[in-house]
């Protein structure tokens, strides 16, 4: 993980908390079903948007699939008269299916993704035996983004940074004076993501949230997921770098790297996986794309029997 990234992260941000016009627009959109917090960022200039952490409904006793959720975002752009450039995804997410495509295909933008998802793709290829009619290079997304990568959503300053330990290729996209940061943190009263799946780490998680803790304090941070912690009674996905340094329970300021690894490992050997893993992670690596058809016209989600 490059320190000049890091670095170019909190010099923007810190532009952008200065220059109103450099503060994007956001809307979220929460899915009470998963839990899943999607937004929809827009230059207020330009208007060009981008679409992150996209939601495709799925019913796992029937296997049928809908887009209810996708199509508020659909019809809050289309009102709003916004130009989608990007379908962002933070990770391959294990609890919710992606509906890029389909967003693609009704909004436009480019799906992309950081450039670690072929280490998803090989690992998650190999488990659930995709076969060689599997692509483990990333070509079914449109873009892979590096670590540090700059790019632009109509006037605003945009960078990605990586951010691995719950998955392997988890970014954060740092657009303006926002940062939207996948599962790596969820409010403060909640904790921190897991780092269990395979090609997770603990540490790795720990460094990556001492690294989005050292932007300014300032900086909105937009979630994925919120479980409502007890005695909150609304759900929330956004906060601040500020409010988890101060208090985030897992990883507030003074918590050793030592003592997070041990609490966030013994944590994670008592949890359940996700409802939604064994399709979400089939589907997320394609890019939000069933897999390919069988001879029948239809397409399958494997159950690998006693692996996980």
């Amino acid at each position: 993980m490059s320190e000049s990234a890091l670095a170019a992260a909190t010099a923007r941000i810190e532009a952008a908390l200065t220059t109103p016009q450099a503060r994007p627009c956001v809307r979220s959109f929460f899915d009470p079903a998963t839990f899943t917090a999607s937004h929809v960022v827009h230059d207020p200039e330009t208007g060009e948007a981008a679409v992150i952490d996209s939601v495709m409904d799925y019913d796992p006793v029937s296997g049928r699939t809908d887009y209810r959720s996708a199509q508020q975002i659909v019809d809050y752009v289309q009102r709003e008269k916004l130009t989608v450039v990007w379908q962002l995804e933070t990770h391959a997410h294990a609890d919710h299916l992606s509906a890029a495509p389909w967003l693609r295909d009704q909004l436009g933008g480019r799906i992309g993704i950081g450039a670690d998802i072929v280490r998803v793709q090989h690992t998650f290829g190999s488990i659930f035996n995709a076969g060689t009619g599997f692509a483990r290079d990333g070509s079914q997304f449109d873009h892979l983004f590096t670590d540090g990568e700059c790019f632009k959503l109509g006037a605003l300053d945009c960078i990605a940074l990586h951010v691995p330990g719950h998955t392997p290729a988890d970014m954060a996209f740092v657009i303006g004076d926002a940062a939207f940061i996948g599962d790596t943190l969820f409010m403060p009263d909640y904790g921190t993501a897991r780092a269990d799946f395979p090609g997770g780490d603990a540490r790795m998680l720990f460094r990556s949230i001492r690294r989005l803790l050292s932007l300014p304090g300032q900086t909105r941070l937009f979630l994925c997921h919120d479980y409502k912690a007890p005695g909150r009674d609304t759900f929330a996905w956004e906060t601040t770098v500020a409010a988890e340094k101060a208090g985030n329970i897992h990883v507030h300021d003074g918590v050793e790297e030592d003592s997070f690894v041990t609490m966030r490992t013994t944590r994670d050997a008592g949890l359940s996986l996700p409802t939604l893993i064994m399709p979400s992670v089939q589907v997320n690596m394609r890019a939000g794309h069933l897999p390919e058809p069988e001879s029948n016209g239809v397409s399958y989600i494997k159950i690998p029997v006693n692996r996980f």
